[in-house]
């Protein structure tokens, strides 16, 4: 037991968690299994792997910015976190073992689950594997206690495998619609808050007419049409704004961090432009690794997975509504720093402004809410997943409060989803043993699963053709970053 523990630990610490590993992989077994000529399977390996690379380093880039501002919009408004009885860091560094091995244990469920049931998409989204795993632990040891290693390991697997099989498959409608095809799925846990902007973008315009990457613009303001130039001027004008209201010797440390002789006003435009080059970056690696990825993939759909597709992180929408994720950003920071204000005059919490989550998830929203809506659907899209981080922090901190409340700041929106559905369903069970009750709601789970995976076989359309192994751009596109993103790749 003790041997396969630690190749379970290995492969979750050293595969599952470094998604380039595991995207170039599944990249090196898809063409292996097509008999690509050995020259084709070296370099789409590597084009896939360092593509990922360099996803995350335009994503590093401009993650170091959004902390920044993190940091002067917390001061600018004169709010302090609230006070955990636990840490994060703490819950990991005894937890830590548990999740790796939850991981591991259900990736191998999750392949099996998508085989039998023919649900069509693996979920690769690695860093996301890791996350989810650690809130569905974090969820059942605040429910259950600590009631050992196994015994935490196979209920959280199961959870765990549960919702990475589901989610891609109910996404897949308006993932389809986005991207054009079916050859590759949506893996990542703001899915509930894309689910909700592809919905309800209908209902404000509609996107032949309110298209984002169609907008027509006075001559003046074109340069809005230019992702890269529009993206620097909208964050220089909220960073600015924010330090307006910050404390001097707050500016002066964040700016001494970038540089120690740099002045703070200098260093906020910077800022600025870094992130619009972390966002150029970030698409131009998203486009490389996917066009090794998606033709790759074709022989692990055809020889054993068959109609498989790979489920990927959010920013392999981001090209099809660049202008959408910028609008998302923008609404659901001014949504976010409402309920901020709302939420401290009423005492009700004090809201972390988690910056990268406010990216991230209203951007992909926005995404999904121009594909029905325009742009009045992308705007909408990402004011509804601003206002559902706001809720869901508040919501959500006290309870973790005994295992990593920090989890509540750091969420997605399907990390609340989970934690409410988890906590909801222990009620009944409430009274049994820790033991009894922990399968109790496993298997609850499982029962909901199987409801939700009968409906869905009857509502989604079935993958019937086999992938294209085609993107929509061509790999030359990926190899050299386009000067412009003036209209969605064809």
């Amino acid at each position: 037991m003790e041997v396969l523990t630690n190749i379970l630990e290995f492969l979750a610490n050293n595969i599952f968690n470094e998604v380039g590993i595991l995207i170039g992989l599944i990249t090196l077994i898809g063409l292996l299994l097509q008999k690509k000529p050995i020259d084709e399977i070296v370099a789409g390996t590597l084009r896939a792997t360092i593509g990922i690379y360099i996803l995350l380093a335009g994503t590093d880039i401009f993650i170091e910015g959004l902390v920044s501002f993190q940091e002067i919009v917390s001061n600018a408004v004169g709010l302090e976190p609230p006070e955990a009885a636990a840490t994060l860091g703490d819950f990991l560094g005894e937890f830590g073992g548990i999740v790796a091995l939850v991981i591991a244990v259900a990736f191998f469920i999750h392949i099996l689950a998508v085989a039998v049931f023919k649900t069509n998409y693996v979920y690769l989204t690695g860093h996301l594997m890791f996350w989810i795993s650690v809130l569905v632990t974090a969820v059942l040891v605040e429910l259950f206690g600590d009631l050992g290693q196994w015994a935490l390991v196979l209920p959280g697997s199961i959870i765990v495998a549960a919702y990475w099989t589901i989610q891609p498959l109910y996404l897949a409608p308006l993932m389809r619609k986005v991207i054009g095809t079916t050859d590759w799925g949506m893996g990542h846990t703001g899915s509930i808050s894309y689910y909700i902007g592809g919905k309800l973008g209908s209902l404000v315009g509609s996107r032949e007419e309110h298209d984002t990457e169609k907008l027509k613009l006075p001559k003046q303001l074109r340069f809005f049409k230019d992702v890269n130039v529009s993206t620097a001027l909208i964050i220089a004008i909220i960073m600015l704004l924010a330090m307006t209201f910050a404390e001097p010797n707050v500016l002066a440390e964040q700016a001494a961090e970038f540089d120690p002789d740099i002045h703070p006003w200098v260093w906020g435009f910077i800022s600025a432009i870094r992130f619009a080059a972390g966002i150029a970056i970030l698409l131009y690696g998203v486009r490389m690794f996917l066009a090794e990825i998606v033709p790759a993939f074709k022989g692990i759909s055809g020889k054993l997975l068959p109609k498989s597709r790979p489920a990927l992180d959010v920013p392999t929408v981001f090209p099809f509504g660049e202008i959408a994720v910028m609008l998302g950003f923008v609404s659901a920071i001014v949504v976010f720093l409402i309920m901020m204000g709302i939420f401290a005059a009423t005492g009700f919490f004090v809201l972390v402004p988690s910056m990268i989550m406010l990216f991230f998830i209203p951007a992909g929203a926005a995404v999904f809410g121009n594909v029905t809506g325009g742009w009045r659907g992308a705007v909408l899209a990402g004011a509804l997943a601003g206002l559902f981080l706001a809720v869901g922090q508040a919501v959500t901190w006290p309870m973790l409060g005994q295992t990593a409340p920090e989890l509540a700041t750091l969420a997605d929106p399907d990390w609340y989803v989970i934690a409410w559905l988890l906590m909801l369903i222990n009620i009944p069970f409430a009274g049994l043993a820790p033991t009894a009750g922990i399968w109790a709601v496993t298997g609850t789970v499982v029962v909901i699963f199987f409801i939700w995976l009968i409906i869905l076989k009857k509502t989604v359309p079935a993958i019937e053709e086999e992938p294209t192994g085609e993107v929509p751009f061509k790999r030359e596109e990926a190899d050299t970053p386009p000067e412009k993103s003036d209209t969605p790749p064809e």
